[in-house]
């Protein structure tokens, strides 16, 4: 039997709780081949499991500052949901510029407590909360081969198309997997902005959920 390093799930906040037990019951939407392209993820962080190591995973996007960010947080946030103790979530892309408060605001419609340290610095740091008890996510646009993201042993997620195309070949990693989403940003400054962002949060978080539940 594999090892599976794993803990009670944990407890969420109350919205966010809500939040996730709704969408657990949304996973047969997911598209047959996109689950097929998630369960190959799954299947490696099994694989680091059984061989007793963390399971990172990397989320690129151009410049890490939507889908990324959105795929970093939800898949660490289901590691939790799922109590898998022993996966580790980054993000970062081909430039770094921001991470957008489009989506830090549709992360905070789901449940998510995120602060801020000075958001008037061009690339402000993001706390993100599932708990009062839990250690924040930190959030903050960077190159997908810069610090604090691994450089050997990931899996990299390729979340938009741009970068899938720009890196062919990602250096270091155990697994490259492209898993690519719809930018929101094509809803910027119209009346679907919140309903954009919304749906992508929504349908990133379901596919994360999905993922660990095979793990």
């Amino acid at each position: 039997m594999m090892n599976r390093p794993s803990v009670a799930p944990r407890s969420f906040y109350p919205q966010l709780q809500q939040y996730l037990n709704a969408i657990v019951l949304t996973f047969d939407a997911i598209p047959s081949e996109r689950k097929d392209d998630l369960a190959k993820v799954a299947d490696y962080v099994r694989g680091r499991f059984a061989d007793s190591q963390p399971a990172k995973l990397t989320f690129i996007c151009t410049h890490n500052s939507r889908r990324s960010h959105l795929a970093q947080v939800w898949a660490q946030v289901a590691a939790e949901f799922y109590g898998l103790i022993s996966v580790e979530t980054f993000s970062g892309g081909t430039e770094a510029t921001a991470l957008n408060p489009r989506a830090v605001a549709a992360m905070q419609r789901a449940g998510l407590k995120i602060t801020v340290e000075d958001m008037h610095a061009d690339n402000p740091r993001y706390s993100v909360s599932t708990s009062d008890t839990a250690s924040p996510q930190i959030c903050f646009s960077k190159v997908f081969d810069g610090p604090p993201n691994p450089n050997t042993k990931y899996c990299a997620v390729m979340t938009c198309s741009q970068a899938d195309d720009a890196c062919p070949v990602v250096m270091g990693c155990d697994l490259r997997m492209p898993i690519r989403y719809e930018d929101p940003k094509v809803a910027d400054d119209t009346v679907y902005e919140a309903e954009r962002y919304d749906e992508r949060c929504k349908q990133i978080c379901c596919e994360m959920l999905y993922l660990m539940s095979l793990v």
